[in-house]
């Protein structure tokens, strides 16, 4: 099954056209990757799959359900990291984790089974019962998305999950997605501008440039297509090939 449709959507903020027509699928079970520069238009695309913006026009469909007519039932289905997602300092890293769940569920029993999913997730041993505001980056960056994962969405939508963070910290999040998805079978959409990263987690890859999608297919079909050694590589020849600019 199909989880996310784009389907020729745009996107304008004033003057600046941001999005221009994009469209791709994701499929279910599947991490699926937007790899472009800063300014591509990737996060405003996540920002419209998950309902924080509306497109100028173009349709996103999330499970068959078309998201802006269904947009009550289908948001119950995703759960969002941005990439300037924090953590409350003043919270342990266990309340920060119940406070959330509580957010999320009713039922005192899915909100202690959310906890305990996100304690595992996080992966920060006796540390979860600290004050956030001692942790390092790397350790909020985990937290948050513990924070996002433990609800089990359908759909978990992830903008630049290791953004600034050191690789220990990056290996440790893209452990804990992976594993998340080979677990629960959901589907994930991250942003990066990392081409190691992409590589190593991702199933399929859209290139995205100014505002445009410039090729898809798995991390080996578009270093073979474009004869490169690596994502980088791939991701310079496309561009050029397409004529879209970075």
């Amino acid at each position: 099954m199909i989880a996310v449709a784009v389907r020729d959507v745009w996107r304008s903020f004033g003057k600046k056209v941001v999005l221009k027509g994009i469209s791709f699928e994701v499929k279910e079970g599947e991490i699926f990757g937007l790899l472009g520069p800063n300014g591509a238009g990737k996060t405003t695309t996540l920002r419209i799959i998950s309902g924080i913006l509306k497109p100028d026009r173009g349709e996103i469909l999330l499970f068959g359900k078309n998201a802006k007519e269904n947009f009550e039932e289908v948001k119950k289905l995703i759960s969002y990291l941005p990439e300037e997602s924090d953590v409350y300092l003043r919270l342990t890293g266990y309340e920060n984790l119940k406070f959330f769940a509580m957010l999320y569920f009713d039922d005192p029993k899915e909100v202690e089974e959310a906890v305990k999913r996100g304690v595992e997730i996080a992966d920060l041993g006796d540390a979860i019962k600290n004050l956030t505001k001692t942790y390092s980056k790397g350790m909020r960056r985990r937290l948050a998305l513990a924070r996002t994962l433990m609800v089990n969405p359908k759909l978990a939508i992830l903008d630049e999950p290791t953004s600034g963070l050191d690789v220990y910290s990056s290996i440790k999040v893209r452990k804990s997605i992976k594993k998340f998805v080979e677990e629960s079978g959901s589907s994930i959409i991250l942003s990066s501008h990392n081409m190691l990263e992409v590589e190593y987690l991702c199933d399929r890859v859209a290139f995205m440039a100014n505002g445009k999608i410039v090729t898809i297919g798995t991390p080996e079909e578009l270093k073979e297509e474009f004869g490169a050694r690596n994502l980088e590589e791939a991701f310079v020849r496309a561009v050029e090939v397409a004529g879209v600019g970075a």
